[in-house]
């Protein structure tokens, strides 16, 4: 009997991701998200001992929108959520989805050895993971 390879993130994740700087003011960020699709950011590191930060439409829509803060008064790293858990590219797809269910997460970048290899969200892992296998 033949053990089925498990699908590992790096089969499903996309590299269409946006890297943004933490100084960035919100309504750059915005224009970056309107043209590329997507509905999240990755804030680069500074500096090499730094973490990746995140930042989803809906934390704008929370922390900006629905305070009536200006977009353009508001950098991305007064909302962003930093340090952001990555997952490894190596994870099974299935232990990816347990970790986002527990965490709350839609949305993760994923690392090789620390250094960003892409974005992995449910989408990636239902419509490219699960439906192509």
């Amino acid at each position: 009997m033949s053990a089925i390879e498990p699908v590992r993130v790096k089969d499903v994740m996309t590299n269409n991701y946006q890297l943004v700087d933490g100084l960035m003011m919100v309504n750059e960020a915005l224009s970056i998200m309107k043209s590329s699709g997507s509905v999240v950011l990755i804030v680069d590191k500074r500096h090499a001992h730094d973490e990746y930060g995140i930042v989803l439409l809906s934390d704008i829509a929370r922390e900006v929108l629905a305070v009536d803060r200006s977009p353009q008064r508001v950098n991305i790293y007064e909302i962003m959520s930093k340090p952001v858990v990555s997952v490894d590219s190596e994870m099974d797809i299935r232990y990816c989805a347990r970790l986002f269910r527990r965490l709350g997460f839609s949305y993760a970048p994923v690392t090789c050895s620390g250094e960003l290899q892409g974005m992995i969200g449910y989408a990636e892992m239902l419509l490219d993971g699960l439906l192509d296998n």
